[in-house]
């Protein structure tokens, strides 16, 4: 899939990786989409950036109508969609059980409001932007009418203390890579995940010095948390290289993560 001059959306777009994701984007010669639930930031960002960028306005990943009307939008301003990013997600963080006090113990509300908005709400835009490319002619004589690249996380696999909700819902996106490239693949459409490890990002800012520096500590090469560069770059890899589909690529330095 070529990137210049074609068109993607990318959610949790106004921030972090999918900023970062953006920028490369339309570094590359990209129309890009902003799918987030910032619309004040979204619209700061677009605006920044020229008018290869669009802000779709409000867009909560878990509503049905709000990401059909984005969609809309999007096809309305730029014409056929070549892929997705969907890099918009939270963290949570709570044990499920502990002796003694458990006010701090991973509730229901939590645990389901982490699936519903990463896991379900990368669900109902992937089903939603897959029909849009469905139906568009190809764009390249593979008959190629897409990418989906969503993100996981090496907790889907390496899933600390506290990490039940984030690593099962991230653990979700990973799992469903494969069944959707082939789902999909009669459509034309290629379906790919990134692991990404530990990442500079405004989610990770907030941790504290302890647990950053653990991390540090149990990287193998570099040593160092992932620059958000580095996941962009990879994203855009990905949607160039046409062979690639159904498969999960961790992009975290060969590091695994402790136990905490």
């Amino acid at each position: 899939m070529q990137i210049k001059g074609n068109t993607f959306i990318v959610t949790g777009g106004a921030s972090g990786l999918g900023e970062a994701t953006v920028r490369e984007l339309l570094q590359r010669g990209a129309n890009v989409a902003i799918f987030d639930l910032n619309e004040e930031g979204s619209e700061e960002l677009a605006k920044s950036l020229g008018p290869n960028a669009f802000a779709a306005g409000k867009v909560d990943v878990t509503s049905e109508e709000l990401v059909k009307n984005a969609i809309e939008k999007t096809v309305q301003k730029f014409g056929k969609i070549a892929g997705v990013i969907n890099c918009g997600g939270v963290a949570s963080a709570a044990k499920m059980a502990r002796r003694g006090n458990s006010k701090h113990t991973m509730t229901l509300e939590i645990f389901e409001f982490t699936i519903r908005v990463n896991l379900i709400g990368t669900f109902n835009v992937c089903r939603q932007v897959a029909q849009v490319m469905a139906n568009q002619d190809p764009f390249n004589e593979d008959g190629e009418r897409g990418v989906i690249i969503n993100t996981a996380s090496v907790a889907y696999q390496d899933g600390q203390a506290g990490q039940t909700a984030y690593s099962a819902s991230k653990g979700g996106v990973a799992s469903m890579t494969l069944p959707a490239a082939r789902d999909l693949a009669p459509a034309g459409i290629r379906v790919m995940a990134i692991a990404p490890g530990i990442f500079e990002t405004n989610m990770t800012a907030v941790m504290p010095d302890r647990a950053k520096q653990q991390i540090i500590k149990d990287a193998i090469f570099p040593a160092r948390m992932g620059k958000a560069p580095e996941f962009s770059g990879l994203a855009c890899h990905i949607i160039e290289n046409g062979m690639l589909s159904g498969e999960v690529i961790r992009i975290d330095g060969a590091s695994r993560l402790g136990k905490l």
